[in-house]
């Protein structure tokens, strides 16, 4: 019956028979044979079908919140179960926003460390998106701002606040200066994070407190690609320190503090609101809580 449950949350979030069958390693008529089952097996109508998939009827709304609910209360007991017999192991899907990903690699290689029988598979996501995979279990934990727009039911670790800088070439006007005012950005030919990103939209806000409207012509969703605008021309971008740090690293850039503006937003662990977390979540935090203390 797991299975077949299973076989209903892939569809809900693949919005597509094929791609849902691929993403559970099956083929397409199992997928459809699965789901006939479980719809006789409950006596409703779950999907609506056509041509193409049509959406869940309303029980199989209702039948996709209690099949999440179920499959990750079996997960959470084999889980357990494997733990009291063989020592925290698995896969840790961490999902992460773009701008914490060096603290994500962090967090990934001291866990691994003392436990190497859990892996990780580390995805780079916008936070409300983080925020989605948790509450459709396509990820186990996020990695994400935490007190800057609203989270919902869930567990939180503060790992750090975030402060910004100025990444600029060295031979950029602004290289030479010690510390800049967010005031002090207004005409500079800057490339930023896309609008969907929680990191640009506190960007914005430090803007708008001090009186400024600078152009982005040049936006993505990849840190990498803002650094590498910057090391080709004379475009300048703004990152956390941290980030900024590693990327700048080994290349001809300027990395400048930026001082006043809004007050820094911690960014930490996001986890399922449960109890008890599985053995590897509650390891996982607790390593993230002394890496915090440590840093």
């Amino acid at each position: 019956m797991i299975g077949k449950l299973e076989m209903l949350i892939a569809l809900a979030r693949e919005k597509h028979f094929g791609r849902a069958a691929e993403s559970l390693g099956i083929t397409q008529p199992s997928l459809s044979t699965g789901l006939k089952q479980l719809e006789a097996y409950l006596g409703v109508k779950l999907v609506q079908r056509g041509a193409r998939f049509g959406g869940l009827t309303p029980e199989g709304q209702r039948a996709l919140v209690a099949a999440r609910r179920i499959t990750a209360d079996a997960r959470r007991l084999r889980d357990e179960m494997r733990a009291s017999r063989l020592g925290l192991s698995g896969q840790v899907r961490l999902a992460v926003i773009p701008t914490a990903l060096t603290w994500a690699s962090r967090l990934a290689t001291g866990f691994t460390a003392r436990h190497p029988n859990v892996g990780f598979t580390i995805l780079s996501r916008s936070s409300q998106e983080v925020l989605t995979m948790i509450e459709t279990m396509e990820a186990d934990i996020g990695l994400s701002y935490l007190d800057n727009e609203p989270l919902g039911r869930v567990t939180r670790v503060v790992l750090y606040r975030e402060a910004y800088t100025l990444v600029c070439r060295r031979d950029h006007p602004l290289a030479a200066q010690g510390g800049l005012g967010w005031s002090d950005l207004a005409g500079v030919r800057l490339c930023l994070l896309t609008q969907d990103m929680q990191n640009r939209r506190i960007i914005n806000r430090n803007f708008m407190e001090a009186g400024i409207a600078p152009p982005s012509p040049i936006e993505s969703n990849s840190t990498v690609v803002l650094v590498s605008n910057v090391a080709e021309g004379g475009w300048v971008t703004i990152l956390p320190t941290d980030m900024a740090a590693f990327l700048a690293a080994g290349h001809d850039l300027a990395i400048v503090p930026l001082q006043g503006g809004v007050p820094a937003h911690s960014v930490g662990l996001v986890a399922p609101q449960q109890e008890p977390q599985t053995p590897v979540l509650e390891a996982l935090m607790e390593h993230g809580r002394t890496l915090a203390i440590n840093s």
